[in-house]
């Protein structure tokens, strides 16, 4: 986790990092990660992150992010589905569940298509975090020079 400190507050904020998807995990079948609850996230607001750092080629791997209430049910459709990558290097985008106060938990679901002549099995070796951004307080907003 990394240390800084809140806009809003001027107090320490742990930024959560959740391993969605450890860093480094050969994923060669369709699955899904840990289950993290955020009741203790203070914006329900994440920056997730997908690095592939390594893969065979004629494959796609597709991760998307499931929300749930109870842990148990995981619903029909998820909260964010990033872009079906072919090749090794990163992607990004925002999850933002601020405006869906009954999902307690989140965890990533992963489905890997192969086709081709070459090995029938698929490989991928990727990441997947979700780091939490923290609350910004009106008028002290932070600029990028």
């Amino acid at each position: 986790m990394e240390r800084e400190l809140s806009l809003a507050t001027n107090q320490p904020f742990m930024a959560a990092i959740l391993e969605l998807i450890a860093p480094g995990s050969r994923l060669t079948k369709d699955g899904e990660g840990a289950t993290f609850d955020l009741a203790e996230s203070a914006t329900r607001t994440f920056l997730c992150v997908m690095e592939i750092t390594a893969q065979v080629e004629q494959e796609s791997v597709e991760v998307s992010v499931w929300g749930s209430e109870d842990g148990a049910s995981w619903g029909k459709t998820p909260l964010l589905i990033m872009p079906q990558q072919f090749y090794r290097g990163g992607t990004s985008q925002i999850l933002d569940v601020s405006l869906r106060p009954e999902i307690r938990f989140i965890r990533a679901r992963w489905k890997l298509t192969r086709w081709g002549r070459v090995s029938p099995h698929p490989m991928f070796q990727l990441g997947f975090t979700a780091t939490e951004i923290p609350v910004v307080a009106p008028g002290r907003e932070r600029t990028i020079s």
